[in-house]
């Protein structure tokens, strides 16, 4: 039977699906991935062994170039005729929903990895629904990724169909050989980066509003004022859309106890040379940097959204905020500072929480288990 996974950026399937196209295959599936171009689709096309194809897609809102993606994905389609399209993320899903419909695929999969409509206001909120109601309109099929992320579906009222959460939720699961805390190469690599005596906070994340990363900097200024053994790192990248506040930026330029390293593509030894993660995240839909810093033996501070509180519990590998506020995150950032003692003994049920419930290979057991039985095989 022939598979086509689709999403809008190469990136999420180079990502997300690493290792997972080339398992399909070995299971007897025709795989074909389809993706705007670049270098991370050619990437999966010599790495996992499939077929691509390369359909131009832009995340945002733009129906002219919207409406050309849409009638090369069924042009692709009616080429391809595959038994089922499966989209992750939501421009690839709204577009490729339609074009199998259009097309007549029988299978249509997708995937809700996160909502943005419940966090948004105005129009841009109603026409977000819209497009995710549009979305399961097409599909015959339709996963979340997380329990939370089915109890907005429903209590929004974006679709009436049947929803699968497969296992305990989240799409890519954890590879806990690679996620080791105790291997001596990763070891080896956090060394240099550790500082004797500082406990280290980390966030790891795009460096942008909704990640809540404006609160995290004033939560820390005001513990590092108190506790000057404290330092924050911020791994991640710069996005065109929501900035930090200039307040933010130039708190993160001039203090000397914060340090933006930029993205780093290996981040295993900075969570090795860190104490707690931090992600005060406005939105989730199942965070997978809270998943690999458990899988790595650190406990988290997150806010109480869709995925992020089905991941943390509290105090037993973390601790739970509300989303947007700056003193109880502080206070969270505190309590963590003087449990120094209690730590590893939350780092430890940390990693046993990961490989009990988003191993990787529990994780694909589950998506192959759903696609035998939705394709009858």
């Amino acid at each position: 039977m022939k598979i086509l996974l689709t999403s809008t950026i190469p990136l999420s399937l180079n990502v997300f699906c690493r290792g997972w196209l080339k398992n399909l295959k070995r299971s007897g599936y025709e795989v074909v991935a389809v993706s705007s171009p670049g270098k991370d689709l050619e990437a999966i096309r010599m790495r996992e062994g499939v077929r691509t194809h390369a359909v131009k897609m832009y995340r945002y809102i733009t129906p002219l170039r919207d409406f050309k993606s849409l009638r090369r994905l069924i042009k692709v389609f009616r080429m391809e005729r595959p038994q089922m399209v499966h989209s992750i993320t939501p421009k690839a899903g709204l577009l490729s929903m339609m074009a199998a419909w259009m097309t007549r695929v029988p299978v249509r999969v997708h995937t809700f990895t996160g909502l943005v409509f419940p966090t948004a206001t105005g129009l841009r909120r109603l026409i977000l629904a819209t497009t995710d109601r549009l979305t399961c309109l097409f599909a015959t099929h339709i996963i979340p990724e997380g329990n939370g992320v089915k109890s907005d579906l429903q209590r929004y009222h974006i679709t009436r169909k049947p929803l699968r959460v497969l296992g305990y939720g989240n799409l890519r699961g954890v590879d806990l050989k690679y996620y080791n805390p105790d291997d001596p190469g990763v070891c080896a690599a956090a060394e240099p980066l550790k500082k004797d005596g500082i406990f280290t906070f980390v966030f790891i994340g795009r460096m942008v509003g909704d990640k809540g990363v404006n609160e995290l900097v004033e939560a820390f200024r005001i513990l590092n004022q108190e506790c000057a053994d404290t330092r924050l790192l911020l791994i991640g990248w710069e996005a065109e859309t929501d900035p930090l506040k200039p307040e933010t930026e130039d708190e993160i330029s001039r203090n000397p106890a914060i340090e933006y390293v930029g993205y780093q593509a290996d981040v295993r030894p900075w969570l090795v040379a860190s104490d707690v993660l931090v992600l005060p995240s406005y939105r989730e839909g199942f965070p997978n940097v809270v998943l690999e810093a458990g899988a790595m033996g650190l406990p988290a501070i997150v806010t109480d959204i869709n995925g992020s509180n089905e991941i943390i519990s509290e105090g037993v590998n973390g601790m739970i905020v509300p989303p947007k506020d700056c003193r109880l995150l502080y206070e969270a950032m505190k309590n963590m500072y003087g449990f120094k003692d209690k730590l590893f003994g939350m780092g430890k049920r940390a990693r046993g929480i990961i490989a009990e419930r988003f191993e990787q290979s529990y994780v694909r057991y589950c998506i192959k288990e759903y696609y035998r039985e939705i394709l009858g095989a």
